[in-house]
């Protein structure tokens, strides 16, 4: 392995076991009956069970990163980004293939992995340090600045079971940054914490950058992927579908993530068949023209197509604008702005004509959900379709996420005697 890589993969897979519900047990009897019907099965039967119950999580990743290389991991759920981040360091053994780490290595996969929970923010400090690698004297060494870092003092002592996650995430974070890795492993864990902690983190990311550091970063924060990366392994289905320039890599991932589920969805209906689904979404114009580019102070058209699998009474439908970072932006309402369905069943469209947008030049994206009856339970929650938007002034740094232009007026000293002055005369 040559010394200017950080990390070298050849064929790396992961297989797991499918757990099938009919393999799941209520009580001994059962389990001894599977066991005696397993044995009396012919080897095929039990080779064609066995090809059933198994997945590739990862299949075949190949690829070198160079040290110093901050490199995106993305895709869409179950794509095995998690996975391969755990075969990365080693917390997976691979079913297939091998993976050689030049460096010291820190990773952060997921939140309070290796805490106690018994134990104190104080002693799960010193724990989790020596799981990273770290002697107590380098711990120690380094303790107040970790606890500095973190912003959790006043719990420090405190049990870690009574800790929020965002707590949970500020302390696993300092510790493994404080580690001082060649390599950090990074998986979505920067979600749970709130916006000022996680600038903290990306900036803390980028100074290890400037040392020399190598980054893998998993995320769906596509504006963070950007900003922070150079390069996106794209996974799907297991496999790398791309791997190459951001930029291009952001087009595949929006391709395919246009109309899944948004990934912070659980569907929790008890059929498997969902009650909507939306089966197509464009933008267009306010001339009818499909487009992904919108000049400021224009309107957008959103049609959307669904099915049913069921009447649904009452559906609000919501149509939320997120900028490219998830910062919500807005959401337009079909109960709020009064436009009242009184059902849905079957398949049908809707649309959705907004007011002159006055959101700054960037990119942003939409999110397509149904709710029953008004204020009800979730139905759907799937991606829609990106879109920029477009103006030479207004311009995020200066300007934020939207622009409407106030009225002004001034007074000073010298308007006063110029009006006292004209009076006088």
């Amino acid at each position: 392995m040559s010394q200017n890589l950080a990390i070298s993969a050849r064929g790396l897979g992961k297989r797991y076991r499918r757990i099938l519900r009919a393999d799941r047990h209520d009580s001994l009897r059962d389990a001894i009956q599977a066991g005696v019907s397993d044995l009396l099965s012919s080897k095929v039967r039990r080779e064609e069970r066995k090809t059933r119950e198994q997945f590739w999580a990862l299949q075949d990743a190949s690829f070198d990163i160079a040290r110093g290389e901050n490199v995106g991991i993305i895709g869409l759920n179950g794509a095995g980004k998690s996975t391969l981040l755990k075969v990365l360091s080693r917390i997976t053994t691979p079913t297939t293939g091998s993976a050689q780490i030049n460096g010291r290595l820190g990773a952060l996969l997921e939140v309070g992995t290796g805490f106690h929970m018994e134990l104190t923010g104080r002693e799960n400090t010193f724990l989790y340090g020596a799981i990273l690698g770290m002697s107590r004297k380098e711990v120690a060494a380094k303790f107040d600045a970790i606890v500095d870092f973190s912003e959790i003092g006043d719990f420090i002592d405190t049990p870690v079971k009574r800790y929020s996650s965002g707590m949970y995430v500020r302390l696993a974070f300092a510790v493994a940054a404080h580690l001082d890795p060649e390599i950090l492993l990074l998986d979505e864990v920067l979600a749970v914490g709130d916006f000022a902690f996680q600038r903290k983190c990306m900036n803390f990311a980028r100074q290890l950058e400037q040392k020399g550091s190598t980054i893998l970063f998993v995320s769906h924060n596509m504006f963070s992927i950007k900003t922070m990366c150079q390069r996106v392994i794209y996974l799907k289905k297991g496999a790398i579908a791309y791997d190459g320039p951001v930029d291009e890599g952001l087009k595949h991932y929006e391709n395919d993530s246009k109309l899944k589920a948004a990934h912070w969805f659980n569907f929790n209906e008890e059929s498997e068949n969902p009650a909507v689904v939306f089966t197509d979404v464009k933008l267009l114009s306010e001339d009818g023209r499909e487009s992904n580019m919108f000049d400021y102070g224009s309107r957008m058209i959103l049609r959307a197509r669904f099915k049913t699998s069921r009447r649904i009474e009452q559906p609000d439908f919501r149509i939320s604008v997120n900028r490219a970072d998830e910062v919500h932006c807005s959401t337009f309402s079909s109960v709020s702005d009064e436009a009242n369905f009184p059902f849905i069943d079957g398949e049908g469209m809707i649309e959705l004509r907004t007011p002159p947008i006055k959101l700054i030049s960037d990119l942003y994206n939409t999110v397509i959900i149904v709710r029953e009856r008004g204020h009800g339970r979730m139905l759907a929650a799937q991606i829609g379709a990106g879109f920029h938007v477009r103006h030479p002034v207004f311009v995020p740094l200066a300007y934020g996420v939207y622009h409407e232009g106030g009225q002004w007026r001034m007074e000073t000293e010298m308007t006063e005697r110029a009006e006292a002055s004209h009076g006088a005369r």
